[in-house]
């Protein structure tokens, strides 16, 4: 398969849960002075969303640069993006359970096992892309140690074990955690930048 058609198909699957998600924000009724107590109850469903949308955004920018680096697809590949998108089709379910019941104990600790499934995902993706290109390739030396990756985990296994006792201190973790993804990695870019200007 082609590289491009691996990106398209990902690129729809995001959209997708995306569209899904927003539609888990329902539309109030009153619109005048009461207009402030309908839309209270919505706020931790806003939040949730908010959230969630950050992280799909995280996992869209990543997944573009790392398919940027990509010179061929095998089948492995294919699977492994599939199992990553299985997780991330979850964030809808996930985010309007966690919004719907006010980061209660059992949406925290599941809305927080999708994240760390699928930052699992997205490493054994990323893995299989090294592997495919060589651990000596361009890629493998832009990635490096990935300290982000391997951590983003551990963090998420803390804050499920911490949403058995306080959701909060979970949910601290999860915005945590995506805050720090949101620090522009710029890796594979120039790694790709500085091999295309030494070939021209």
């Amino acid at each position: 398969m082609d590289k491009n058609r691996l990106e398209a198909f990902s690129d729809g699957v995001f959209a997708i849960i995306i569209t899904i998600m927003v539609l888990e924000l329902r539309v109030p009724t009153g619109a005048n002075a009461s207009a402030v107590a309908a839309l209270k109850p919505l706020l931790p469903v806003f939040l949730t969303y908010a959230l969630s949308f950050i992280y799909l955004g995280i996992y869209w920018n990543n997944h573009h640069h790392l398919l940027k680096a990509v010179r061929r697809v095998n089948g492995r590949m294919m699977w492994a993006n599939l199992h990553l998108l299985f997780w991330l089709s979850l964030f809808p379910f996930a985010t309007g359970w966690m919004g719907e019941n006010h980061f209660a104990t059992a949406p925290t600790v599941l809305y927080g096992a999708v994240l760390l499934l699928a930052a699992i995902a997205y490493y054994l993706l990323q893995s299989i892309v090294i592997a495919g290109h060589g651990c000596d390739s361009r890629l493998a030396a832009a990635i490096g140690s990935d300290f982000k990756g391997k951590m983003s985990p551990v963090f998420y296994a803390i804050a499920l074990a911490t949403a058995l006792f306080r959701p909060w201190i979970s949910c601290c973790v999860y915005v945590f955690v995506a805050f720090l993804w949101l620090i522009p990695d710029r890796r594979i870019e120039r790694a790709l930048s500085e091999a295309n200007a030494r070939e021209h």
